[in-house]
């Protein structure tokens, strides 16, 4: 046959191949007579199957056929000649598609024109073909029965491998689907994972609704392709045809494929009902079916975890909740019973400091007071009783027994001013105004020692105080400096800001203070080395409840002297009331 001959025959065969359904078979004809080829060709230029036309690939050597199997891994069948550029070149090329292309699926069909080169028991025993067929024995019929059988073979394998497939994809994404704890991302992997169960991209809605719910009311847990969008919607408007498959669904209560669409339904234990809507350019085979009733058997149960997880984690939350809860009234009440053994500390350490400095600092007047007493009784057993000497001793027994009185007042004053939970009442004080009633009310006690004192207002200034507290504190800070200043020595309280607070500074020209007193001047029951001026008593404890009363305000209490001899400056420093407006700069 000529070559122009030759291309004639294949035209012919194109055009009736294009004539053929879409869907073919793949045949491979390898063998190294031209004119099997064509006879083939010839024998089955018409042959269909299921619907399935086939595709005639040829090869004619061995070496040729093995470039034509790496190219066309998925031939059906191929019909191999035994001897070609060697006696064993057909067998040679079996064991290459068998063990190193690993093609297991295709069926090979064994064709000799010398039989007895490869006898058939031992060729179908030590080799992996489905078919031998001496050249002579292979009518048209022949080829076309065995080419059948060759077929159904293959597709029956393609089946198993698509069903052993599926059911990897099934097995693996169960173990996904299973791991996932939110309701939305099981919806959204559940699209994914039937899309890779099915080999094709796909647009569709999850869509779910609640036990009892009612019909037309479900909610869109994800959606892919046009659906994408309507994630989340509750009742969402959908086109007419996929509005109605979704109510259908839930009404039949079973699955439905039709030509492109496919329809699953799953109710899960608890009584949540959920369909799957997809669309895919592909028709479902039944293996495809069978593998999307298989997956959709799972679902359920996958959907139970969730909603099982979620009401779980619910719990936990709420759990957890009590448990801070609770946790932060124990550390509430271990603060509380904390802070009361502090104060019960406290106390026991100031009632001994209290009993200290009664044993101390009474000894003197009550010696004094024993001492007038006894003189009296001797001036009493006198003849005649000498009655202005002892109206002079009982004047002398008065003055002690004042100052003992004032200094038990002052110890009980001090005593509930050192108190830890101080309860304050803050509101808008004016500093100014509130410096000049404590200085009127001390100017009498300054007046007896002619002292003067003077206010100077630098700058109004406004403090959220309670106002008796720091009255306190600003009398202590007073009191202080008319104790220790000179006879006729001037004071003055200046009002202005100070480091960006409010500040009143207490300058006086006292004996002043040497740095050991600085160090310990804040401290109960010091003793420092000034005295007062006019030997006034002292507990120790002003300064002390001073600074207390200021730190509970937020501020500082600060004092400052040039050394023994240049006097002292106190200053209270206190945050100025934000609704002032005046800390800003």
């Amino acid at each position: 046959m000529s070559g122009d001959d030759l291309l004639v025959f294949l035209d012919d065969a194109e055009e009736a191949q294009a004539a053929a359904p879409s869907k073919i078979w793949k045949i491979a004809v390898i063998d190294d007579e031209p004119a099997v080829h064509d006879g083939t060709r010839f024998a089955l230029y018409d042959y269909s199957l299921n619907g399935q036309g086939i595709e005639i690939l040829t090869a004619n050597s061995a070496e040729e056929g093995r470039r034509l199997i790496d190219r066309h891994p998925d031939l059906a069948v191929i019909l191999l000649d035994v001897v070609m550029e060697t006696d064993s070149a057909g067998l040679d090329l079996v064991e290459y598609i068998r063990n190193v292309a690993r093609n297991d699926m295709v069926r090979i069909i064994l064709r000799t024109g010398q039989p007895g080169q490869a006898p058939e028991r031992r060729v179908i025993v030590d080799y992996d073909i489905n078919d031998y067929k001496a050249k002579t024995e292979l009518t048209a019929d022949k080829l076309f029965t065995a080419l059948t059988a060759a077929l159904r073979s293959y597709q029956q394998l393609q089946r198993m491998e698509e069903t052993r497939r599926g059911l990897e994809i099934i097995i693996d994404a169960a173990a996904k689907l299973f791991d996932l704890k939110s309701m939305q991302r099981l919806a959204e992997g559940v699209l994914t994972q039937i899309g890779s169960l099915l080999k094709v991209e796909c647009a569709g809605i999850l869509v779910l609704r609640e036990a009892g719910g009612a019909p037309e009311t479900f909610t869109v847990l994800a959606g892919s392709g046009v659906y994408a969008g309507l994630a989340g919607a509750v009742a969402p408007p959908l086109a007419d045809g996929v509005s109605q498959l979704v109510h259908e669904a839930f009404a039949l209560r079973r699955h439905q494929f039709l030509d492109q669409q496919s329809v699953l339904y799953l109710r899960t234990a608890s009584g949540r009902e959920v369909v799957v809507l997809l669309e895919a350019q592909k028709t479902l085979s039944d293996t495809d079916r069978a593998l999307v009733e298989v997956f959709c058997g799972k679902l359920s149960i996958a959907f139970d975890n969730v909603i099982l997880y979620e009401q779980l984690a619910e719990a936990n939350a709420r759990l957890e909740q009590r448990v801070e809860e609770r946790t932060r009234e124990l550390t509430a009440a271990n603060e509380r019973l904390a802070l009361q053994r502090e104060i019960l500390k406290r106390s026991n350490a100031f009632k001994s400091d209290i009993l200290g400095m009664v044993a101390h600092d009474l000894k003197n007047p009550i010696s004094v007071i024993l001492g007038r007493s006894e003189i009296i009784g001797e001036l009493i057993d006198r003849d005649p009783v000498p009655v202005e000497m002892i109206r002079a001793q009982i004047g002398r027994i008065v003055e002690p027994a004042q100052a003992m009185t004032r200094m038990i007042e002052q110890l009980l004053k001090d005593a509930m001013n050192d108190h830890l939970d101080v309860r304050l009442r803050p509101e808008a004080v004016d500093l100014g105004g509130l410096v000049a009633d404590v200085i009127e009310d001390h100017r009498p006690g300054a007046s007896r020692k002619q002292q003067s004192l003077a206010i100077e207002i630098v700058e109004p200034m406004v403090v959220e105080a309670d106002p008796d507290r720091l009255r306190e504190a600003i009398e202590n800070i007073i009191s202080n400096a008319i104790k220790y200043s000179p006879i006729g020595g001037p004071i003055l309280a200046r009002i202005g800001r100070v480091d960006r607070m409010a500040a009143l500074s207490v300058v006086d020209r006292g004996p002043g203070l040497s740095p050991e007193d600085i160090g310990r001047l804040f401290g109960r029951f010091q003793r420092l080395s000034a005295k007062p001026s006019a030997g006034e008593s002292s507990t120790g404890l002003g300064l002390s409840i001073a600074k207390h009363i200021v730190a509970l305000h937020g501020g500082r209490l600060e004092a400052a002297s040039a050394g023994p001899g240049q006097g002292t400056t106190f200053t209270i420093k206190l945050p100025v009331r934000a609704e002032d407006g005046s800390d800003s700069e």
